[in-house]
C-alpha cells in the first residue's frame, strides 16, 4: 500500500509540475505575442509607372523587395471632390476596366502569404490642396459618403486596409535661427497661435478623428486596418488629437524628412531628415521631436512606425555657399533634377550614388565632377556631398540624403526605443536595379537588418 500512496503523490506532484510548465507555455506565448515583429511599410507610388525611360517601375520590379516588407502600401487614391469619394488617381491603370494593377498589388499575397497589402490615400509628392481635405471633414454625410466608398474599394481589390495620407495645411517655412530667436518665436506662438493655418482648426481636428474612428468601425467586420501617415510639417499639435487617435489606429507612421527642402527653403541647404535637432535649427524638425509627440500623449510604442526616404533634396550652390559644404549652407534654390527622378531638386538614391566617386567620374568635369561625401559620425542627422562652384560659378551642388548605412541609424533608433518600426518611402526611388552597390533595394535591406 505504501507503494501505491507514493506513486499517487507522485503522480499529483507531476501533473503539478506540468500545470506550471503548461502555465509558463502559456504565458511566454502571450509574451511572445504581444511583442509584434517590427512593422516595415514599403511605399509605392504607382505614378511611377507612367514615367517613359529608366525612372519607369512597374510593379514586377518591386517584387524582389517584398520578402523584406510586412506591408505593401499602394499609392495613390484621392479624394473627388464631386463626389466625396475616395477614387484611383489613375483609374486606367489601376482598376479592372484599365491595367488591373490593383488586384495585382493585392494579388502579390498569394506569393507572400504573411504580406498585408493597403491603399494609400492622399500622398505627399504631388501635394493637392489642403483644402478638399479640410472640407470633406467638415459634412458628417461627406465623411459617410466617404468611408462607403473606400470600404467598397478595399473589398473590392483584396486590400487589407488604408494608410490615409491626410492632407492637412503645412507649417510654413521659417529661416534657421539662432537659439535666442526660436526660443522667442517660441514664446510668441503662444500668444498668437499658428490658427492663421487654419481658422478651424479645432473643428477639423474633431472631425478627423471621428473619421477616423468611424472608419475603423465600419471596417472592424472584415478586420481592415487603418494607418495614418503623418506627413511633413502637419503639426500634430494643431491638427491631431492623438489621446483619442491611438486607440483607433493600427499605426502612425511619422514622415520625418523633408524638413528643409529647397522649394521650402530655396536660400539653405540643411539636413533634410535628422534623427535629433542639429544645433541652433528650428525646433522640432527631426524624427525625435514628432516620435516624442506621439509617445508623450500615450500612444502604444509598437504603433509608432518611423518614416525613411529613399531620395535625396539638392541645392543649387553660388559663390555666396563658401567652400567647406557645411550646413546650413547659403544656396540659390533647387539643384537641376536627376535623370531619372526628373523633379528638381530631387534625386533617387541610385543618382546620389552616380554622382559620387566612381571608375566612371574619376576624370569628369563640370556637370559630372563627383560630390564629395561628408558621413556622420554621429549617427544623428545622415550623411550631405556636394561639389563647390567652378570658376565661372557653375555647377555647385549640395544634397542631404539617405544612404544604407544612415537608414540603418534609423532603424537601430527604432528599436533602442522600442518603437513598432519603420516605413520605406518609396521603393521606386531606393536602387531598385541594383546599380550602386550590386543589392537591390539597399536601403530597405540595411534598415531591415538592423531593425
Amino acid at each position: 500500500g505504501h507503494w501505491c500512496t507514493n506513486t499517487g503523490e507522485s503522480i499529483i506532484m507531476w501533473w503539478k509540475q506540468l500545470g506550471v510548465a503548461l502555465l509558463l507555455v502559456v504565458a511566454t506565448s502571450h509574451y511572445v505575442q504581444s511583442q509584434q515583429p517590427a512593422k516595415v511599410l514599403c511605399y509605392y507610388d504607382a505614378a511611377n509607372f507612367l514615367i517613359e525611360g529608366l525612372g519607369k517601375v512597374p510593379l514586377s520590379d518591386i517584387d524582389t523587395a517584398l520578402p523584406f516588407c510586412t506591408h505593401l502600401v499602394y499609392g495613390y487614391a484621392a479624394i473627388d471632390v464631386e463626389t466625396n469619394k475616395a477614387v484611383s488617381k489613375q483609374p486606367n491603370l489601376d482598376l479592372d476596366t484599365g491595367k488591373g494593377n490593383y488586384r495585382a498589388a493585392t494579388q502579390l499575397k498569394s506569393k507572400y502569404p504573411s504580406l498585408k497589402v493597403l491603399l494609400g490615400l492622399g500622398g505627399y509628392k504631388f501635394s493637392e490642396p489642403s483644402i478638399k481635405y479640410l472640407t470633406l471633414l467638415e459634412s458628417g454625410a461627406a465623411r459617410i459618403t466617404f468611408i462607403n466608398s473606400v470600404y467598397s474599394l478595399l473589398k473590392t481589390y483584396g486590400f487589407d486596409g488604408i494608410d490615409l495620407e491626410w492632407q492637412f495645411p503645412q507649417n510654413k517655412p521659417k529661416k534657421v535661427r539662432g537659439k535666442l530667436g526660436s526660443a522667442w518665436h517660441g514664446f510668441k506662438k503662444v500668444f498668437s497661435g499658428d490658427s492663421v493655418l487654419d481658422e478651424k482648426a479645432d473643428e477639423h481636428r474633431e472631425e478627423f478623428t471621428a473619421l477616423v474612428r468611424d472608419l475603423k468601425n465600419a471596417f472592424a467586420p472584415d478586420n481592415f486596418q487603418v494607418g495614418f501617415t503623418q506627413l511633413p510639417h502637419v503639426n500634430e499639435s494643431i491638427f491631431l488629437d492623438i489621446p483619442l487617435l491611438k486607440d483607433n489606429l493600427e499605426y502612425v507612421n511619422i514622415a520625418a524628412y523633408d524638413q528643409q527642402t529647397p522649394d521650402r527653403n530655396p536660400k539653405e541647404g540643411d539636413f533634410y531628415a535628422p534623427i535629433y535637432e542639429p544645433t541652433e535649427r528650428v525646433v522640432g524638425n527631426n524624427v525625435h521631436a514628432k516620435v516624442k509627440a506621439w509617445m508623450a500623449a500615450g500612444t502604444p510604442l509598437e504603433k509608432i512606425v518611423v518614416g525613411i526616404a529613399t531620395y535625396g533634396r539638392g541645392w543649387k550652390l553660388d559663390e555666396d555657399s563658401g567652400i567647406t559644404g557645411v550646413p546650413p549652407i547659403p544656396a540659390d534654390g533647387p539643384s537641376p533634377p536627376g535623370p531619372h527622378t526628373g523633379i528638381l531638386g530631387t534625386y533617387s538614391y541610385g543618382e546620389v550614388c552616380a554622382m559620387l566617386p566612381n571608375p566612371s567620374n574619376v576624370v569628369s568635369k563640370g556637370a559630372d565632377y563627383p560630390l564629395r561625401k561628408i558621413n556622420d559620425p554621429t549617427k544623428r542627422f545622415g550623411p550631405y556631398a556636394f561639389r563647390i562652384p567652378d570658376e565661372s560659378g557653375k555647377h555647385g551642388i549640395w544634397v542631404s540624403y539617405e544612404d544604407p548605412e544612415s537608414a540603418g541609424n534609423k532603424a537601430a533608433y527604432v528599436k533602442a526605443k522600442g518603437l513598432g518600426g519603420i516605413s520605406i518611402n518609396e521603393l521606386s526611388a531606393d536602387d531598385f536595379r541594383g546599380t550602386c552597390s550590386g543589392d537591390k533595394f539597399p536601403i530597405l535591406r540595411a534598415a531591415k537588418y538592423r531593425l
